[in-house]
């Protein structure tokens, strides 16, 4: 825990990814993205021709961030026509603010270095204009409220059957081992669709939050990341001999890895690297991203295809493993 909070909390903006529209690259042009490029805060990735394709960019989660140069910037800083636009991708409100902060106290400084003069740098804000930070925790909330029915309590009810001795009786009787999984997941199932649907009505009319996708597949993705936390808890119950041993397990391994390292409350991308490969273990970011993507940006579900599939071959791991070492267990 002294490690997760020493290095995965961190509210500094780094590694931000960056696109620049600019009609013509003068020196003044170059200088200012050469310097967003080596400052720690941003990587340049791009440098798209026009602000709609830096736009597409964005939705399609390739940059974080656009800096468009007004029309033929090099020739109107001199007479005061040139100005710069921040666009930033806001489903974070929080994070947003502090990149359009540095970005524009970087571009001020170079201009003013370059000319004595200051260039109007104006900020257009993606998805979430109002700056509300529901749009951000509602996603990150809805992963932790089905990590925690879904992972957590299958393990226990399933551990209980064994602490009491009672999975004995489960195992003589005609029922098949299969089944007795069945029907320890399916009770969470049905609540965790319950509460899926409590959440979006809540997130929808409560605190406005948008779904700007396809409902559909937003609940499709939520009952995938359910079945994922359904074989996390079978995957525990396995391990674990006791109630006490799958709570912690249940706790150290998931709960916390979850609020922490799942870009719930911190972007993964300001981690160390180290710790950003442990995030991408943890199916909780694949779920965040991707239900951020559906609900709050409004794109398709060919956007978030990475975030589905490696959800899918989440299930098929945690499911087979759990399945064998049950079936070894009973033998």
């Amino acid at each position: 825990m002294m490690f997760l909070f020493g290095f995965a909390i961190s509210t500094e903006v780094k590694n931000v990814r960056i696109v620049v529209v600019a009609s013509s690259m003068d020196k003044l042009t170059q200088q200012i993205t050469d310097r967003l490029n080596a400052s720690e805060y941003f990587d340049v990735t791009a440098m798209p021709s026009t602000s709609a394709e830096a736009k597409q960019m964005l939705s399609n989660h390739k940059a974080e961030m656009a800096i468009v140069f007004s029309q033929n910037f090099a020739n109107h800083r001199y007479n005061g026509d040139a100005s710069v636009q921040i666009i930033v991708d806001c489903t974070d409100p929080n994070m947003a603010i502090q990149q359009t902060n540095y970005a524009s106290q970087i571009i001020s400084a170079e201009v003013s270095k370059a000319l004595g003069q200051k260039t109007p740098v104006s900020t257009k804000l993606l998805y979430n204009p109002q700056m509300r930070s529901a749009y951000n925790f509602v996603p990150g909330i809805m992963g932790m409220l089905l990590m925690i029915i879904c992972a957590m309590m299958t393990s226990i009810s399933i551990v209980r059957e064994k602490e009491k001795g009672t999975m004995e009786v489960l195992l003589v009787s005609p029922v098949r081992p299969l089944m007795i999984i069945i029907a320890k997941a399916v009770p969470y199932f049905v609540l965790s669709v319950i509460v899926l649907a409590c959440i979006l009505l809540i997130s929808h009319f409560v605190l406005l939050v948008p779904l700007s996708g396809n409902l559909l597949w937003i609940a499709l993705v939520s009952m995938l990341f359910i079945l994922v936390s359904l074989s996390l808890g079978l995957f525990i119950s396995v391990v674990a001999n006791t109630q006490v041993a799958a709570m912690l397990f249940s706790g150290m391994i998931l709960l916390m890895p979850s609020m922490l390292l799942s870009g719930m409350i911190y972007p993964i991308e300001s981690m160390p690297k180290i710790l950003q490969f442990v995030a991408y273990i943890v199916p909780g970011s694949w779920f965040i991203s991707a239900i951020r993507k559906l609900m709050i940006m409004g794109v398709g579900v060919a956007m978030v295809w990475k975030e589905i599939l490696v959800l899918t071959g989440m299930v098929i791991f945690f499911m087979t493993f759990s399945l064998s070492k049950f079936k070894t267990r009973l033998e």
